[in-house]
């Protein structure tokens, strides 16, 4: 089956895609979604740059507004017929809901391959998988200006699962306590060159302004 990836350049998205290629689906391109401000539904911190991210696995890259979404995926599907539309969610029921009334609008498969899916495990297979994400935004208590650019690794994940049993937030980041970026896979990888920070009260975002590509 054909199939469209929602990739946001963070660490979820790019699994989910990977786990639906491995699932036998076509992945015939990538969507990133640029929302006009903050978004419930979309990531927000560099998502210019997810179509290098797409690169790193040779899919090509659609970008969008927030508010000409629905009307892409009702052109993809009455161009490609019946076909799937991949997503990262884990357990935002909002997410989930509203993908899935617009893939049944539309007569597409919502495929969720993390859906509700142990974040700890999804943690495991990011790592395993050789996904590199580094953490581009943070916004919840206990996730300070020092993370923001520090690289998703088992250190990191064990600092997460620490904050998680204090805190309560989600280590996967599915509630909004952080944002990531995938800067490589394999013997891929984004090198990121230059950044600029921007932290504020409990909240941050490390803007990429320069990568490089090797590979």
């Amino acid at each position: 089956m054909k199939a469209i990836s929602l990739l946001s350049g963070g660490k979820d998205s790019f699994l989910a895609t990977l786990i639906a290629m491995e699932q036998g689906f076509d992945v015939i391109s990538a969507i990133t979604v640029i929302p006009d401000e903050e978004s419930m539904m979309f990531h927000v911190p560099n998502a210019m740059l997810a179509g290098y991210v797409g690169e790193l696995i040779d899919i090509k890259t659609i970008f969008c507004k927030e508010s000409e979404f629905e009307k892409l995926i009702a052109k993809l599907s009455m161009e490609n017929g019946n076909m799937a539309l991949v997503n990262g969610a884990i357990a935002s029921n909002y997410q989930r809901n509203k993908l899935e009334a617009i893939c049944t609008a539309y007569e597409m498969l919502c495929y969720s391959p993390l859906w509700r899916i142990s974040q700890d495990l999804v943690m495991q297979e990011i790592i395993q998988r050789g996904i590199r994400p580094v953490i581009v935004a943070v916004g919840a208590e206990g996730l300070g200006e020092e993370l923001l650019g520090r690289k998703i690794d088992e250190e990191t994940v064990e600092k997460l699962k620490v904050l998680e049993k204090k805190y309560g937030l989600n280590i996967t980041g599915e509630g909004g306590e952080y944002e990531s970026f995938v800067s490589g896979y394999g013997s891929r990888t984004l090198e990121i060159t230059k950044f600029k920070k921007n932290y504020s009260g409990s909240s941050g975002v490390l803007t990429i302004e320069e990568l490089i590509k090797n590979f």
